[in-house]
């Protein structure tokens, strides 16, 4: 029977584990990394290498964070970048406190609703100029130096303007991202000029470089933030946007902020988890938690139908939510307060069948809403999560080709429903799929950590801290432990999720399982990929030391000393 319902899932039973190792769980693809100076975890090596150097050479956790990231903004450039947006938790070993920089940008004040409406759109195009909005980047990296750095902003972005100016051999599986998103956005303006060789994308091995790229870094660590937003490099900007019909101004660029915000939480069995609150989805994580928290989930044990069905039920219930109310806090009175409430946690677990999934949920009635992630820890006790993107791979695919990155199309996730909290304004920001994540107990650093993307980062949260808590996983167990990924539910466009959905199904669980589950209704279907990218880093508070985790699924590593 297990072999037909593998054959049937277009499953092999050899792919079910891993090589044999002498300790660990069957599926761990490696140790956890361990170090008492300083530790980096991110999604490919000469980006954690980089934070490394840094902290070695006396910077903070959040010189890493920045230097890492700007190194992945030149050798991952589909996934994030300086067109960007960025979210980061960071807690201040000096302060002993958890800080929230918000670094996402806003939509073009030149450009209304009504304007859209005129374009009989039902919804702003994924790729091209109305998907704009200010990338936020390089004011976060200024904000998060200002508070929390050392080193020169010099020296942090040195790194990644040696890769751009030297260039540096393309990993596997960004090959492989670089070459599928061509097909869409090759005739974008710029792009191919930017980041195409002989009309095509770079292989694995391959030596890219990005001169324009080194160029404009250069130039802000020389000339600081304000040459990006108010100088030259923002008419630059502004005139290649407004001569391929975009709206965002010199004006947009100039009046640009990141925003101080105050990180939420909820306590998961004695753990309490910290999001950021909207324009992210991250509280969708700490909904799914406190529905989940009504069970005994480790007497279910990892991977059985019954522990699966009640968490992709919970994903359901936290994403209708999701879908009406994350939005601009800025724009819309939300209810973060009580959506993440336990109070009102019970009253949505009511709504769930134990043994049948549902076809579809309506969001709670209440008073009147791809990416790089990567952690940082440095000797002082310093921890920074950070994640950062341009949103679908190359953003908007507008490249302005003498600068050398891409422009973001966040501006795709405003809704053009006009009751709609996150419905497209001048000026707003959008509803955010990225969020960085941190643990904490009894008021001292845990863990920091994310799983990367779009809408599977609250599913992956929950997924990888249900593992550690619950299951006792280690920091890699919890990682490479396969996943579900539930797709169909309401966006923030308002589409509703029809017929309960689709669960998208990693190799490695029972085959039996995945028949129970179906006979419960769910529609089963096995996806290659798309489940998210997890680092994380595990402060052990008695021994002094870092644990570091990454996962498989991407080219990175954690490394520390």
């Amino acid at each position: 029977m297990k072999n037909i319902l593998l054959l049937a899932l277009g499953l092999s039973s050899t792919l079910l584990y891993g090589q044999d190792r002498i300790t660990g769980k069957s599926f761990t693809t490696r140790s956890e990394v361990i170090a008492q100076q300083g530790m980096a975890a991110t999604s490919q090596p000469l980006a954690t290498q980089a934070a490394l150097d840094i902290l070695k050479q006396g910077g903070t956790a959040i010189d890493a964070a920045i230097a890492a990231n700007a190194v992945l903004g030149v050798v991952e450039p589909m996934s994030n970048g300086i067109g960007g947006d960025l979210f980061a938790i960071v807690w201040d070993a000096k302060t002993k406190k958890l800080y929230g920089l918000n670094a996402s940008g806003r939509s073009p004040k030149a450009l209304s609703l009504a304007m859209l409406k005129e374009q009989n759109l039902e919804k702003i195009p994924t790729h091209g100029p109305l998907s704009l909005s200010i990338p936020g980047c390089v004011d976060g990296w200024f904000e998060l130096h200002k508070k929390f750095g050392s080193l020169s902003i010099k020296e942090v972005l040195k790194p990644a303007i040696h890769y751009a100016t030297e260039g540096f051999p393309v990993s596997e599986v960004i090959a492989s991202m670089w070459k599928e998103s061509v097909p869409y956005i090759k005739d974008q303006p710029g792009f191919a000029e930017t980041f195409l060789i002989k009309g095509k994308a770079p292989k694995k091995g391959d030596l890219f470089k990005n001169s324009a790229l080194a160029s404009t870094l250069q130039i802000i660590a020389d000339q600081g933030r304000d040459h990006f937003y108010k100088g030259d490099i923002a008419r630059r900007l502004s005139s290649f946007i407004k001569k391929h019909g975009g709206y965002l101004t010199f004006d947009d660029f100039a009046t640009h902020t990141s925003e101080w915000v105050t990180p939420v939480s909820t306590n998961y069995r004695g753990y309490d988890v910290w999001e950021l609150p909207p324009n992210t989805q991250g509280i969708a994580a700490l909904q799914m938690l406190n529905i989940l928290e009504h069970y005994d989930l480790r007497s279910m044990g990892f991977g059985s139908s019954e522990y699966l069905h009640l968490l992709i039920e919970a994903k359901k219930l936290a994403y209708e939510d999701r879908a009406k109310f994350y939005a601009d806090p800025q724009f819309n009175k939300l209810p973060v307060k009580e959506l993440i409430s336990k109070e009102y946690a019970k009253k949505r677990n009511a709504l769930i069948d134990p043994h049948k999934a549902a076809k579809a949920y309506d969001a709670g009635a209440l008073e009147r809403g791809n990416t790089v992630y990567l952690t940082t820890a440095d000797r002082e006790g310093n921890m920074v999560s950070l994640i950062q993107s341009v949103y679908w791979e190359f953003g908007s695919g507008m490249t302005p080709p003498d600068l050398g990155f891409s422009l973001q199309n966040r501006g795709e996730l405003f809704s053009l429903e006009k009751e709609h909290y996150n419905v497209y304004e001048p000026g707003k920001r959008p509803f955010h799929t990225i969020i960085p994540g941190f643990v904490t107990k009894k008021g001292k650093p845990f863990i920091s950590f994310g799983v990367m993307g779009g809408s599977m980062q609250p599913q992956g949260h929950v997924q990888v801290l249900v593992n550690m808590i619950d299951f006792d996983m280690n920091l890699q167990e919890a990682g490479d432990a396969p996943r579900i990924r539930h797709s169909g539910s309401s966006n923030p466009m308002n589409r509703t999720m029809t017929n309960g959905g689709t669960v998208n199904m990693e190799t490695g669980f029972d085959p039996e399982v995945v028949r129970e589950l179906a006979k419960r209704g769910h529609a089963i279907k096995h996806c290659v990929g798309h489940y998210g990218g997890y680092q994380a880093i595990l402060y052990d508070q008695k021994q002094k030391v870092y644990y570091g985790a990454s996962e498989s699924r991407k080219d990175g590593h954690a490394a520390g000393y």
